[in-house]
């Protein structure tokens, strides 16, 4: 998968080196920084999980996210670790959830949920089919490319193969489910340049799904994302439409919140691995311009309504919506560039909440330097 990557933070000074030294440093920090950085936790001889500080648990989400920065740093010892532990702890081998991994443990390794939530499933998929082609596949486990086949026709074909449960996409319309139990999205775990990658270490027979579900994603974000304002839903219908049921259990996901920050970092690195298209370019035109008038006085740390209408809460993550505008610089440089200036200047979160935003902060230093990267 060789292309051509660009640093786009050489307008900010940051030269190539700078750029990996950087990831390096980020890296480390998140891996074997203080109490006060790290969110990473070795756990015996050959194991380690991510804790979401916030919460305190180790979720697919961070497990995930954590074995794609190890495969896009080159530290095969800690994918491994994290591999492992997610096999050993997350993993269900019966019952309808078998083939999918536990959405959230104690760090312990306990379960504390049954279900599975589709963003975890996605990146270990496409983690380890990079870790397979960056460092070769392994046995058991560790035959990474095996273990992403198999993950991916789970996700695609459960249910319908005479297995019990039920696939993560829905098998119509190609779109990618909040859960597989229920017929609604999250207009974040919409990957379509993660899917055409699926596509070639597929099944043969699920090789076309997931080409079917590459297009039908990229035409979902158009649903989702407002036409004046750009902002997706945390939540959305299947018409794209913010979803504003089931608020008894799941609480409110009808606004630009804390999942929503994803999606135009996910369609930024969409641009930088399969080329921008003109959507993708006023999508990130439309969401700078929405907060154009709101940073100098910080109301761009309100909750907003996908219309744009402000509400009374608060961003309980602002360094990754910082992060998220400042992605935008691959499709949208000079608007970006207030962003880009607020996310080098702030840099890491530190404290109990620091694990989302800063997962979001370094897989957006990678994409902006050129270090997120097909394998």
């Amino acid at each position: 998968m060789k292309k051509e990557y660009t640093n786009h933070l050489k307008a900010y000074g940051i030269s190539d080196e700078d750029a990996r030294r950087e990831c390096e440093n980020i890296f480390q920090t998140l891996f074997y920084g203080s109490d006060e950085d790290r969110v990473y936790h070795p756990a015996g001889d050959d194991m380690g999980y991510m804790e979401d500080t916030g919460n305190h648990d180790a979720r697919t989400e961070g497990m995930s996210y954590g074995m794609m920065m190890c495969v896009q740093t080159d530290h095969k010892e800690e994918f491994d670790r994290l591999w492992k532990w997610a096999k050993i702890y997350m993993y269900q081998t019966e019952g309808v959830q078998a083939g999918y991994f536990a959405w959230s443990c104690a760090t312990d390794g306990s379960k504390n949920a049954e279900g599975a939530a589709p963003d975890g499933e996605e990146y270990f998929a496409m983690a380890l089919i990079f870790a397979g082609n960056r460092w070769g596949n392994g046995t058991g486990i560790f035959d990474y490319h095996k273990e992403a086949a198999a993950l991916l026709h789970t996700m695609a074909r459960k249910g319908s193969d005479g297995t019990a449960g039920r696939a993560m996409f829905d098998p119509d319309n190609h779109y990618i489910r909040f859960v597989a139990e229920l017929d609604f999205s999250d207009p974040s775990y919409h990957l379509p340049h993660f899917y055409r990658i699926y596509a070639d270490y597929a099944l043969p027979g699920d090789r076309e799904f997931y080409l079917e579900a590459e297009k039908a994603s990229r035409e979902y974000w158009k649903k989702c994302c407002h036409p004046v304002t750009g902002l997706s839903a945390e939540y959305a219908a299947y018409d794209g439409s913010p979803f504003t049921g089931m608020q008894d259990i799941f609480g409110r996901h009808d606004w630009y919140y804390s999942d929503a920050y994803r999606t135009m970092i996910n369609v930024a690195l969409d641009a930088v691995w399969n080329g921008e298209s003109a959507w993708a370019k006023e999508e990130a035109e439309h969401i700078l311009a929405f907060f154009e008038d709101k940073r100098e006085d910080g109301s761009w740390k309100t909750v907003y309504t996908t219309d744009g209408e402000p509400t009374e809460e608060k961003a309980l993550h602002p360094v990754g919506l910082t992060a998220s505008n400042a992605s935008a610089a691959v499709l949208a440089p000079e608007a970006a560039k207030p962003w880009v200036e607020l996310f080098l200047k702030g840099g890491l979160r530190k404290g109990d909440r620091r694990y989302y935003d800063n997962c979001l902060y370094f897989f957006v230093y990678m994409l902006l330097s050129g270090n997120y990267r097909m394998y």
